[in-house]
This record gives structure tokens, C-alpha cells and sequence, in this order.
């Protein structure tokens, strides 16, 4: 029987697994697009993105309830028909782009932390990627509780030790900060609209919905679930608005200045354990994909030895990118592209034709 953590917070936990990654939990991501709108703008932003992913998820979980499809082929033959193709594709962009920026992130990191090659930290979040996803569901399901609570733990002592090193700073970046800069609205939008994709990655953990109510809530809850820490990092960083915005890593930056050298290295752990849920959920999503087609057919689903020989081959190819690219460009060049794939392929069509398919099954019964 399903707890009540598997159908209201998982898919929440979830969600946040899949948006951290490697520009959430390092601050490149918040840097790049709510940094530039100021202290207030970009918390504008940050609740228009939270608003944005609850709809979207509320929508999205029922409707694969609904359809009972959990993985996103089935999700997207059964909203798209044969035009599901295009999904795939944009997926496929956005596993290679994601996991390349988790690899530079990782690499970035051990560099920073460690004085490790930049190779290093991208191998070791490879293997480690691997090792869980080759166990399927259950173990990614067990990942994204346990490096949840690491994850929010770390994120409040963070915000305790900046408001006590430099909260005079912080307070006086609001006190002192001017209106809204730039298109917040349009920076809070791109932002959520190229994450939101994580409700369909994260369909396999929603098998323990029992109702459309259920979806409905965990959708709802999943947005601030999904947010909170990036807020808690952001208010932090304005300790340092504008100069931040120029930082590749804002939390080293950050870090260095708290001058808790054993916090300094928790936290890198934490971004490590972050990289790792959100490169898993990634590959796990691919993995679940060929398993249920090929469940479809008659076979049985796959075992250990093909999700990993599949999730390295993936993994390869995108840090063979992330080497080339660096996670700044990647991340300022990578994800408007991305935002507007995704309007296209999952947006548009699950407003439209998913909601007219919602509306028609409540009215039939």
C-alpha cells in the first residue's frame, strides 16, 4: 500500500532531482536568469517559476494517472499519437545538454574543492550514475528521499551561516535594490519552462497515486518543494548583487567567504549528491522508456547489466561535450533553446489537448 510520502512528497522530491543539478545547486543557473532582474525581480521571477511548475505538474500527473502511462513514451503517444517522435528528440537534446552541465559542474567542483583534474569529478559522478540507475525504480526512489533530506538540511545551515557572516550585506542588497531589472516575467518563464520537463522524467515514481486528487496535490506541492533551496541560495547571493552574476561557481564564491572550511566541503558533497540525483532521474527515464517498449512486445523488463551498458554509453558521449563546452556557455546558450523545445513539444499540447482530455474523462464519469 502506498505511504502517503510515495503519493504526496515523492513526486515533489522527485521533480527537485531532476531541476537541481548542475546549475541550480552551484548558482550558475540563478545567476544567469534571476540575477540580472535584482534582489526583488529575481524573487519575482523565482515565484513565477514556482507557479508555473505546479500547474504543469498538477496537470501532468493527472493525466498520466489518467492514461496510466508512466514512462514518456507512453505519455506522449497517447497525448501527441504519432507526432510523439518530436518529444524524443527534444529529450534526447536535453539528456545530452544536462548531463553535459552536470559533468562540467562535477569536474568544476572537484577542481575547486580538491585541486583534482577537471576529468576527475566528472568520471566519479559518471560511475556513480551508473551504479544507481542499474537498479531501477526502487533504488532511484530510495536516492531521491535520502539525498533530499541531505539536500534541504544543507541548503537551511546555509542560509543560517550566511544571514550570520554576512546578513548585514544581504540586508542591505534588498534595502538598497532597485525595481524590477530587465524582463523578470520572460527570465522566470524560460526558466521554468525548459525544468518542467522534469514532471515527465520523474513519471515512473508516480505509480503510487491512487487518485486524481493525489496527482493534484503532489503536483501542487511539487513546485515549492522544487524551488525552495534555489530561493534560500538566491537570498544569499544578494549579499554580493551585482558583482555574483559574473561568478562560474556563486557558491564557492559564497562559501569562501563563510570561512567554514568542513561546511565548505559538506556542501560541495551536497552538490555532488544533487548532480547525482538529477543525472539519474535523467538516464532512469531513458532506461524506463526501452524497458516499457520492449514490455510491450512480450519481453521481460530489463535487467542490471543493459541499464548501466545504456546509462554509460549516454554518460559518455555527454562528457565528452561538457570537456569542450565549459558550464557557463553551456547553461547561457543551452537552455533558452531548450525553454522553447519544450513550449512546443510538451506545454502547448498539455494545455491544450491534455486538458480538453482531462475535462472529457471527468465529465464521462
Amino acid at each position: 500500500m502506498a505511504t502517503r510520502f510515495q503519493r504526496y512528497l515523492l513526486p515533489g522530491f522527485a521533480l527537485k532531482a531532476v531541476i537541481i543539478g548542475g546549475g541550480y545547486a552551484t548558482g550558475r543557473e540563478l545567476a544567469e536568469y534571476f540575477v540580472p532582474a535584482g534582489p526583488w525581480g529575481g524573487l519575482a521571477a523565482m515565484l513565477l517559476a514556482t507557479v508555473a511548475w505546479s500547474l504543469i505538474a498538477a496537470i501532468t500527473f493527472a493525466l498520466a494517472r489518467a492514461m496510466d502511462a508512466y514512462d514518456y513514451r507512453a505519455f506522449f503517444r497517447k497525448l501527441l499519437g504519432p507526432a510523439w517522435v518530436a518529444f524524443e528528440a527534444a529529450y534526447l537534446i536535453f539528456v545530452i545538454l544536462i548531463l553535459a552541465v552536470f559533468g562540467a559542474a562535477a569536474g568544476a567542483i572537484g577542481a575547486a574543492t580538491f585541486g583534482w583534474p577537471a576529468a576527475a569529478g566528472s568520471v566519479l559522478l559518471a560511475v556513480a550514475i551508473v551504479a544507481v540507475t542499474a537498479w531501477g525504480t526502487g533504488a532511484v526512489e530510495e536516492m531521491f528521499k535520502y539525498v533530499s533530506i541531505l539536500l534541504y538540511s544543507v541548503y537551511a545551515l546555509f542560509l543560517l551561516l550566511a544571514l550570520a557572516t554576512f546578513g548585514g550585506l544581504i540586508g542591505q542588497g534588498f534595502a538598497q535594490a532597485p525595481p524590477p531589472q530587465g524582463n523578470w516575467i520572460a527570465d522566470g518563464l524560460t526558466y521554468a519552462s525548459y525544468n518542467i520537463v522534469g514532471a515527465v522524467v520523474i513519471l515512473p515514481v508516480l505509480r503510487h497515486l491512487t487518485s486524481r486528487r493525489d496527482a493534484i496535490v503532489a503536483g501542487i506541492i511539487a513546485g515549492p518543494l522544487a524551488m525552495a533551496p534555489a530561493i534560500l541560495f538566491f537570498v544569499a547571493m544578494m549579499a554580493f548583487y551585482p558583482a555574483i552574476g559574473a561568478e562560474t561557481l556563486p557558491s564557492d564564491f559564497l562559501l569562501r567567504r563563510m570561512g567554514v572550511p568542513a561546511f565548505h566541503i559538506l556542501f560541495q558533497v551536497m552538490i555532488f549528491a544533487a548532480l547525482l540525483e538529477s543525472g539519474a532521474g535523467a538516464v532512469h527515464a531513458v532506461n524506463e522508456r526501452i524497458s516499457g517498449a520492449i514490455e510491450s512486445r512480450g519481453r521481460p523488463p530489463m535487467g542490471a547489466r543493459p541499464r548501466a551498458i545504456i546509462g554509460a554509453a549516454i554518460l559518455a558521449g555527454c562528457m565528452f561535450v561538457a570537456a569542450r563546452i565549459g558550464l557557463v556557455d553551456l547553461i547561457a546558450s543551452g537552455y533558452r533553446f531548450l525553454a522553447w523545445l519544450f513550449l512546443g513539444v510538451f506545454v502547448a499540447p498539455l494545455l491544450t489537448i491534455g486538458v480538453y482530455s482531462l475535462l472529457r474523462t471527468e465529465t464521462s464519469s
